[in-house]
């Protein structure tokens, strides 16, 4: 009996010896916060490229949480974001989120029927799910308290989080009538498209969120404002309001929380920034340096980027004629470009699922976004939401995930995307291939 307790001591003994090197090889796999940008990079602390491959999580609907928690527990839809091999959420909120923060989640799906004009039982039914599956949203939990246990789950598995603000009033995203389109301050105001867009609250809501995220190291970076589109007489005054408010929302972000990274789309939807390509017109990003990063949105039905010809070419020619050219280093507009919006109509097509047009598009801005080894954020991963468009429990055929968001909805998919999961360019990369999913230390 005494070479089995021998063994043990031996055992313990030499774990003890290499616990501190395995804790340092585990720590060296977690990025070194914060992130800045550099060039056309996004570089952690020690100077390692880090790629964003994300999936959008919607959180900006009526509910004001993130969907889908009617459907699974928390911890397994963060489990399979990491096991496919995404190292970033960008979770969109309403501005009505960021300055209503103490709302109970009981309460918020009753007023949710209200604002959606849909049957408050069916909405009451949802809530009750959501605890099912995730008891501690319960009782008292507020819609701030569930982001924050879903950023800091994402991190404590080794997942960024960007915060997107997608809209104002909390609702479906995006017209040009839905009122969240364009600042209420600007020039050519019309309420179709800026009545719910005020300004002021914009710039609160961004403040209230920098100042929350600053406890969730997870959160690495804040999107300003998602899909901002001009309508009728709007920025008819050369982007004079784009620049204005877009600098302002940066610096409010930066002096609230120097560690994010700020998220800038250009207008017309995310599509266009040719504004930039004048040497003179750069944003004025003085008062936040080395934090700056460019967004596009890139769809099969984006009015910049039609395929009138079925001609590749021409498409990849708009990506970079519009928003891409921001990659090009060495100039006054240089970034990282994080194509934050793209995605697919995922079954019922005669190409692996997908339609003839979502196929041919989709190769398309693949070999794009392969030639420039850019990040990206792919829409979406909800399987369903808890209501969109007056519908309750809108299932939602864009979504990665099936509708009881078990597994992918459409199998293929990943394989679509080829080479874009790997990092093929960088300051001092190596082609890296697509991660394995592994747990990685929090820091």
């Amino acid at each position: 009996m005494a070479q089995p307790q021998l063994f043990r001591i031996f055992l313990l003994t030499l774990l003890t010896a290499l616990l501190p090197s395995l804790t340092l090889a585990d720590q060296q796999l977690s990025p070194a916060l914060p992130l800045r940008s550099s060039s056309r990079w996004i570089l952690d602390a020690n100077n390692k490229r880090i790629k964003f491959r994300c999936v959008n999580w919607a959180g900006h609907q009526e509910a004001n949480i993130p969907e889908g928690l009617d459907k699974q527990p928390l911890t397994y839809i963060v489990d399979w974001i990491k096991k496919q091999g995404f190292n970033c959420v960008r979770l969109t909120y309403s501005t009505d989120h960021a300055l209503s923060p103490n709302v109970k989640v009981s309460d918020s799906f009753i007023k949710a029927a209200a604002d959606a004009g849909v049957n408050v039982q069916a909405t009451t039914a949802l809530y009750n799910n959501v605890t099912l599956k995730n008891p501690a949203f319960g009782g008292n939990t507020t819609t701030r308290d569930v982001f924050a246990s879903v950023v800091d789950t994402l991190w404590a598995a080794g997942i960024f989080t960007i915060l997107d603000n997608h809209v104002s009033k909390a609702s479906w995203c995006c017209n040009l009538t839905d009122g969240n389109g364009w600042w209420d301050e600007a020039f050519g105001f019309n309420k179709w498209n800026s009545r719910f867009f005020k300004t002021q609250e914009w710039l609160q809501g961004l403040k209230a969120m920098a100042i929350w995220s600053r406890d969730h190291p997870g959160v690495v970076a804040m999107s300003l404002r998602n899909e901002l589109r001009a309508f009728l007489l709007q920025d008819l005054n050369g982007r004079a309001d784009w620049y204005k408010f877009i600098k302002q929302g940066g610096d409010i972000v930066h002096a609230n929380n120097d560690q994010v990274l700020i998220v800038v789309g250009g207008a017309q939807s995310s599509t266009d920034l040719v504004h930039l390509r004048d040497g003179n017109r750069m944003l004025d990003t003085s008062g936040w340096p080395g934090k700056h990063v460019w967004e596009m949105h890139a769809y099969s039905f984006t009015v910049n980027f039609p395929d009138a010809f079925q001609n590749c070419d021409v498409v990849k020619a708009q990506y970079g004629f519009y928003s891409g050219f921001v990659l090009e280093q060495n100039k006054p507009y240089t970034g990282p470009m994080i194509l934050s919006e793209f995605g697919v109509g995922m079954t019922g097509g005669s190409e692996n699922g997908l339609s003839e047009k979502d196929s041919r598009y989709l190769n398309c801005l693949v070999d794009y976004m392969q030639n420039n080894d850019a990040d990206w954020a792919v829409w979406a991963l909800q399987g369903t939401y808890y209501i969109r468009d007056g519908v309750v429990d809108y299932d939602e055929g864009w979504g990665l995930l099936k509708h009881d968001w078990s597994d992918w909805r459409n199998p293929e998919f990943p394989k679509m995307l080829k080479k874009m999961w790997e990092v093929t360019q960088g300051p001092q990369a190596k082609p890296q291939q697509k991660p394995q999913a592994k747990r990685v230390r929090r820091l």
